[in-house]
């Protein structure tokens, strides 16, 4: 299925907005909590807490994980679940756990939803239903 009317660039900046950081200089990471809100490019996503694991040599990222409340907007679609994982070379979000997915005046649901930002599509597995609306008038 299609996800998102423009492709994401997953080499674009990340911009993280929260309440609170936390860096752990051991392991490579930052823990945003409260709010948080990641922009990249038209993508949007929001959740309480996010975590943002640094590559090897610490010069990017490798990926975030985002938990409690996830939202994410990739005009003019919209998504929710309980988790979230951005693996951001490949620009693939995996969401899981109660995943609903907006459409227009359609949804659908799942258990487990993985959306590839670069190509505009998605797959959506796990006992899914899906309620098409038709067209107004």
């Amino acid at each position: 299925m299609a996800f998102g009317s423009i492709k994401t660039d997953p080499a674009l900046p990340v911009e993280v907005t929260s309440e609170t950081l936390k860096v752990n200089q051991e392991d490579g990471s930052a823990e945003f909590l409260g709010n948080v809100i990641v922009v990249q490019g038209d993508m949007r996503l929001s959740a309480e807490k996010v975590v943002v694991i640094y590559n090897q040599d610490r010069s990017g990222i490798e990926r975030m994980e985002a938990s409690e409340n996830v939202v994410l907007v990739a005009p003019p679609d919209a998504a929710q679940a309980d988790r979230a994982e951005y693996s951001i070379a490949t620009g693939v979000i995996v969401m899981t756990g109660n995943v609903l997915l907006n459409q227009g005046p359609s949804t659908i649901s799942g258990d487990r939803m993985v959306a590839n930002l670069t190509d505009g599509t998605a797959t959506m597995t796990g006992r899914v239903k899906t309620i098409l609306q038709q067209g107004g008038d």
